[in-house]
């Protein structure tokens, strides 16, 4: 029987032009829409009759379609051992201990994939579903561990993925093998599977709008439209190797024959097409969750519709017309964005700390490494670095010219600003994204040379204009293009040397500090020397507005609790006034990473 399937799928293979491993992931992705058919039609009640089936049908894709007893052998070992780990080391370190223990086993196969074999398009890749697995159980040794902590010690993200319990083998191994997610993701918590399978996850449906009681609400029409988009880009994805490929980008003809204006603009389509396979099968898979229903993510009172994505993976739409590189990347891969977000960056930084350096440092370096060990990925990640620092520089020095003085009302030049911010963005991801696809170094290096490294040059240039040598009379020019700045008066009963001192220690660290790095790529100038001297000497600042302002008040006595209180309370209330006013001026500056 298995040989059978195998043989068909050759031949289908055959037919339709597509390779057998990407043949073999679209078959998977587009059979899990009948199952989830029928798994809708479980009962609600059947717990664990709903983990068998999801197991059943992941064992028919491993073994019936894909071929890849294998790959099943590495993905049960990731996932028997992060249950061992996390079920019986009762340590505060086992979080730490499952992670590494899962990064470790993702390198070594990354290494083997480079080194030690050779590369066959017929045969899946399984450290692309490992890929997955380890976001999956990385979040669930967190998880396990903060289902022991006291609540009010964890942030409210933490408190609804928390386990208070630990599941038992056939739960836990239906959370690992969801046929819906196996190969391709997208990745989710364990807390939103169990919901899932126990149907609590539809608690707000309204029994109107249920369908013949059935806790999970009508799906079709949303999963039919997220797959039809899935479609589309499936058709360009066929359509434009025709006309586009990276062997012509290889070859000498491109730089003989091509013009450098026609071939920066053919970099961009050819990572246009790069993306359209990650837009087909992450869309279709979708919208096989969206069907199933783990998709949900609640009832709207207001629009009286529900929401569909819980599981929402990419939009492209967003990522294709965004104007900045902060926009598209979190339009890009946002389950690995919360997975780095809640699972690495806020949890290297020790509790009541914000995040800093060292948190930047470390997601930067497991994004990098998570992906693979590829050269490729290196020079696109480190070249993300680069434009996000002179992404950062333009919005604060440039785009102020093209603003009204309020900062928020464009000029009418500004939607040539933004046209071209457009334009500037893509043909950058169009030049470094090659090394991405390309991997290997030699060949990477070749494609940026078709350009002339053009890209690399202008963001060292603005490197060197606005943080070199010459920076001040640089920045002082631009500043004189921008339009005064209305005067704001804030009425504080700090004084004013108070309010500068705790301004100052406010205003250091918000703009560095009050987002993580998207998808684990910092900005270069974020990854500078931050010390722990630094830090003690913004809470110094602090200690010292404290001192000055209960030294003004001489009326209040040491044993004068309730005068003591009041003037704290005064003075907390105040430095909420300054952050929240410097909170607002920070989102509504040039220098906010969403802003164009």
């Amino acid at each position: 029987m298995i040989q059978r399937i195998q043989h068909g799928i050759a031949q289908l293979s055959g037919i339709i032009g597509l390779d057998e491993a990407s043949l073999k992931v679209l078959l998977c992705t587009l059979l899990s829409f009948p199952f989830s058919i029928v798994f809708k039609r479980l009962p609600d009640t059947k717990y664990t009759l709903k983990n068998l089936y999801n197991i059943a049908v992941s064992a028919f894709y491993i073994f019936g379609i894909l071929d890849l007893q294998s790959g099943l052998g590495t993905l049960l070992f990731s996932s028997l051992g992060c249950y061992v780990i996390t079920r019986y080391l009762r340590t505060p370190s086992m979080p730490w201990v499952n992670f590494f223990f899962l990064m470790s086993h993702l390198a070594y196969n990354h290494f083997y994939q480079q080194f030690f074999h050779e590369y066959d398009r017929n045969v899946i890749d399984i450290t692309g579903a490992q890929m997955v697995l380890v976001m999956k159980l990385s979040a669930f040794g967190w998880n396990i561990y903060d289902g022991k902590q006291p609540t009010e010690k964890l942030s409210k993200y933490a408190q609804s993925r928390a386990i208070k319990e630990h599941p038992n083998i056939i739960p836990y191994i239906g959370y690992v093998f969801f046929y819906a997610s196996l190969l391709t993701g997208p990745a989710f918590d364990y807390a939103d599977y169990d919901k899932f399978i126990h149907s609590t996850l539809f608690d707000d449906v309204p029994d109107s709008k249920r369908y013949k009681k059935r806790r999970i609400p009508r799906s079709g029409r949303q999963a039919i439209k997220k797959t039809l988009q899935g479609v589309f880009w499936a058709v360009l994805l066929f359509e434009l190797p025709k006309y586009v490929s990276v062997e012509y980008v290889l070859s000498g003809k491109f730089v003989q024959e091509k013009s450098f204006i026609y071939r920066i603009f053919y970099l961009w389509i050819l990572s246009f097409f790069y993306r359209l396979k990650y837009y087909t099968i992450w869309s279709i898979a979708e919208g096989a969750c969206i069907l199933c229903g783990i998709g949900y993510n609640g009832y709207d009172e207001k629009t009286d519709s529900f929401k569909w994505d819980r599981v929402q993976n990419i939009d492209p739409v967003a990522f294709e017309t965004g104007q900045n590189v902060h926009v598209c990347l979190e339009a890009w891969n946002q389950n690995t964005n919360k997975w780095l977000k809640n699972y690495i960056y806020l949890r290297v930084t020790k509790p009541g700390k914000r995040p800093g350096f060292k948190s930047t440092l470390f997601t930067f370096a497991t994004s990098a490494f998570w992906h693979g060990t590829e050269p490729g990925y290196y020079l696109t990640f480190v070249g993300g670095a680069l434009l996000q620092t002179q992404g950062r520089i333009f919005r604060k020095y440039l785009r102020p010219i093209f603003m009204e003085a309020d900062g928020k009302t464009g000029k009418p030049t500004k939607k040539l600003y933004d046209f071209l911010c457009w334009i500037c963005t893509q043909l950058a991801f169009g030049f470094y994204t090659q090394p991405f696809m390309i991997l290997k170094l030699g060949p990477s290096l070749y494609a940026w040379s078709t350009v002339y490294y053009y890209q690399v040059f202008i963001t060292l240039l603005t490197l060197f204009l606005f943080k070199g040598p010459f920076a001040k009379p640089v920045i002082k020019f631009f500043k004189s293009l921008h339009p005064a700045e209305p005067k704001v008066e804030t009425k504080l009963k700090l004084s004013s040397e108070e309010s500068k001192i705790v301004a100052q220690a406010v205003d250091s660290k918000l703009g560095v500090d009050y987002e993580s790095p998207t998808l684990g790529v910092p900005p270069i100038d974020v990854l500078q020397n931050i010390n722990k001297e630094e830090i003690e000497h913004d809470v110094d600042e602090i200690k010292r507005a404290w001192v000055s302002f209960r030294g003004r008040r001489h009326s209040i006595k040491e044993d004068d609790l309730e005068g003591l209180k009041d003037a704290y309370n005064n003075f907390v209330t105040e430095i909420n006034e300054i952050y929240t006013s410097k909170k607002q001026e920070y989102l509504s500056s040039p220098n906010k990473e969403k802003k164009n």
